[in-house]
């Protein structure tokens, strides 16, 4: 049995499928694409399907993958990359298909890159002024309270054109490990200095694991 992981993007319009309904897209497609992905067995058998650290929705990212199986030892992932782009909705870009090296449970961290509105400066400086960056995050145990400033101490933005942009690097961890939502941090600026949060943009670039590498 091998492990195919289907790396893609998520750009653009895409960035409004719920993780639900793109879990219902991948399974149709999978189907019809014809390609040898294992079934569960049972009196549902269905196609093994699942999704590593997926986005929330309204974000956009050139790193989002899945993993199915096949009983293949050896498998042409250019062929299923031929065989999967031609179905996929628009905004969803296959980059790469191949065995899976690393375990989910090895992603340790994501970097973003965000775009705000050119006046959201204040909100930033402000941010950057503060001792402390206190949001409350829910989780399947009820809410937590933790300080931005714990992971991002400090934002540095340019100014280019109408917009400012900036990269940050936060948790990114599955199972009980810490998952540090971007939206977070600009919910933040719009209570903290007014920073309109549903302008900005939020573009995950990277996957990292426990040692620093990028996810594959």
């Amino acid at each position: 049995m091998t492990t195919v992981r289907i790396f893609f993007e998520k750009r653009g319009e895409a960035a409004y499928i719920s993780l639900l309904d793109l879990q219902r897209v991948f399974h149709r497609l999978l189907k019809i694409s014809g390609l040898p992905v294992w079934y569960t067995q049972g009196f549902n058998p269905h196609i093994y399907l699942s999704f590593s650290c997926p986005l929330s929705l309204e974000q956009e990212s050139l790193c989002e993958s899945c993993e199915v199986k096949t009983e293949q030892e050896q498998i042409d992932g250019a062929a299923w990359q031929a065989a999967l782009q031609p179905l996929m909705p628009r905004g969803i870009k296959i980059t790469k298909v191949a065995p899976a090296v690393e375990k989910v449970a090895q992603i340790a961290s994501a970097e973003y890159c965000i775009a705000m509105p050119v006046d959201s400066a204040p909100s930033l400086e402000s941010y950057n002024a503060a001792q402390t960056a206190e949001v409350t995050k829910k989780t399947k145990r009820g809410q937590k309270t933790l300080d931005l400033k714990e992971y991002l101490p400090h934002i540095d933005y340019k100014n280019e054109g109408n917009e400012l942009r900036f990269a940050i690097l936060l948790p990114c961890g599955s199972g009980e490990a810490l998952n540090l939502n971007p939206s977070l941090l600009m919910d933040y600026l719009h209570e903290h200095g007014g920073a309109p949060s549903w302008q900005c943009q939020i573009l995950r670039t990277h996957l990292y694991t426990k040692d620093g590498k990028d996810f594959a």
